[in-house]
Order: C-alpha cells, then sequence, then structure tokens
C-alpha cells in the first residue's frame, strides 16, 4: 500500500478533512501532468532540433477544455466562463508563422480538420462545419472570418451535473443559456474579467443582449443544432449522486 492508499484508508481521515485531501490530491495530480506534458513537449522540440526535422514540421499544439483550479468554487471543467472555455492554440511552422505573433481572431476546435487538409493540399467537404485557419496562419484574416463563438454543453444528466446550457462570444461579451431553466447570464469581461456579475437584467446592456442572443440563433442555424432532451446515460442515477454532492460540501461549510 502506497502513501496515498495508507491515508485514504486511514479511519480517522473523513469528514470534511478527507474531502479537503482529496482536492488536494486530485489537484496536485493534475499539475504533476500539466508538468510533464509540457516537459515531454520540450523533448518533442529537441528532437525535431536535433534530427532537422524542425524546418519541414508544423507543429501544433492544443488541448482539451480548460480546468477550474479553484476559480468559481470548482474544480474540473464544462462551463463557458474562461478558465474552461479557452484553450491553448500553439503553431511553429517555420517560414509561415511569424516567430512570437499574437492573434486574438476567434477560432475553433471545428477548424483544425480543415485547416490540416489545406496544408496537406486535400480538399475540404461541404459537410465540415469549420474554416481553415490557413489564411490567419499566414498572417492575413480574411475579411468575412467569424466575429462570435457558439459554445454547447449537453451532457446533462450525469456525473458532472452540470446543467446543458450554449452560449455566443464575441471577444469581449459572452451569452450563456442554461436552456432546461431558462436562465441567462450576460456578462462583459472588459468589466468583469473574473466574470463574476451577470448583466442580463442590466438595462444599460439591453442592445448587447439583443444582438447576442440574434448571433446565438443565427449560429444555432448554422450548425443544425438539434433539439430535444437526451435520455438519461445508462448506470447513472443523477439525484442520488447529487445528493452526495451536496453533503460533502455541507461538511465543508457547516
Amino acid at each position: 500500500m502506497d502513501r496515498r492508499e495508507a491515508i485514504y484508508a486511514d479511519p480517522d481521515m473523513k469528514g470534511a478533512a478527507l474531502v479537503r485531501w482529496k482536492y488536494q490530491s486530485y489537484l496536485r495530480d493534475y499539475l504533476a501532468c500539466v508538468r510533464s506534458l509540457d516537459d515531454n513537449i520540450g523533448r518533442l522540440q529537441d528532437y525535431l532540433e536535433e534530427s532537422g526535422l524542425a524546418e519541414n514540421t508544423v507543429f501544433i499544439y492544443s488541448s482539451d477544455q480548460g480546468f477550474y483550479l479553484g476559480e468559481h468554487g470548482w474544480f474540473d471543467k464544462r462551463f463557458m466562463y474562461d478558465e474552461s472555455y479557452r484553450t491553448p492554440l500553439m503553431v511553429r511552422w517555420p517560414g509561415v508563422v511569424e516567430a512570437g505573433s499574437v492573434n486574438s481572431d476567434l477560432v475553433s476546435n471545428l477548424d483544425f480538420a480543415q485547416t490540416f487538409l489545406e496544408i496537406a493540399g486535400v480538399p475540404a467537404t461541404d459537410a465540415m462545419q469549420g474554416a481553415s485557419l490557413l489564411p490567419i496562419l499566414k498572417g492575413s484574416t480574411p475579411d468575412d472570418w467569424r466575429d462570435t463563438h457558439y459554445y454547447h454543453y449537453y451532457e446533462y444528466p450525469g456525473w458532472h451535473m452540470v446543467q446543458r446550457h450554449e452560449g455566443v462570444y464575441d471577444g469581449r461579451y459572452k451569452l450563456i443559456h442554461f436552456y432546461d431553466l431558462d436562465e441567462w447570464e450576460l456578462i462583459d469581461r472588459e468589466t468583469d474579467p473574473h466574470e463574476l456579475h451577470n448583466q442580463f437584467h442590466n438595462a444599460a446592456y439591453d442592445s448587447v443582449k439583443a444582438r447576442l442572443q440574434a448571433a446565438l440563433a443565427e449560429l444555432k442555424a448554422k450548425y443544425a443544432v438539434p433539439g430535444g432532451i437526451p435520455a438519461p446515460r445508462v448506470g447513472v442515477d443523477p439525484m442520488r449522486y447529487y445528493s452526495s454532492q451536496r453533503k460533502l460540501l455541507e461538511s465543508l461549510n457547516p
């Protein structure tokens, strides 16, 4: 039995102390994973340099969603707040992408496949919903590039117990709709970078709200977003799971 197993099995480790230990253990594992990934990306880059392949390789780094490390009182991800909404996208392409350059256009992981196809000289199909990033990588953003980005989280009920929601982002404002509950959030990231204040019912933002609601409807139509409520995941009792999680939270805040 290793040290962590011994702590977990300790009969005196219970209640709030056990929950806190689990949380710290989980996040340390996460951060160790990030460090290991960073180290090994460095090893790969070193190999490309040493083997003479770096000048003939397009190196693209991205990831799954981001991750909360306590922001908003959470860990994990799934919500549309920036910690889990934004993802890294770094590209090294000698002779094409200017070293050290930064671009702030709204891009999506939907764009990756078309980008790879165009780099390889292979035509994309009309069924694909993204757009090639090749012009942006070359330093020239197309005039018709997107000015809003669509987001959708639909896995509910399930273990993560995050209500289904969708939203749209224009680089400053986020409009989020928890549609099963018909609850809305409007966030102004310029005045509220930590995304703590909902401006949806603030009359000063009525024009922004109307513009983003129209953009949301337009993007849903563009991507043919299906309606309907999916069946619960097999083997998951969401109410029982939620009840157990609530008891754990209450033990932390008696």
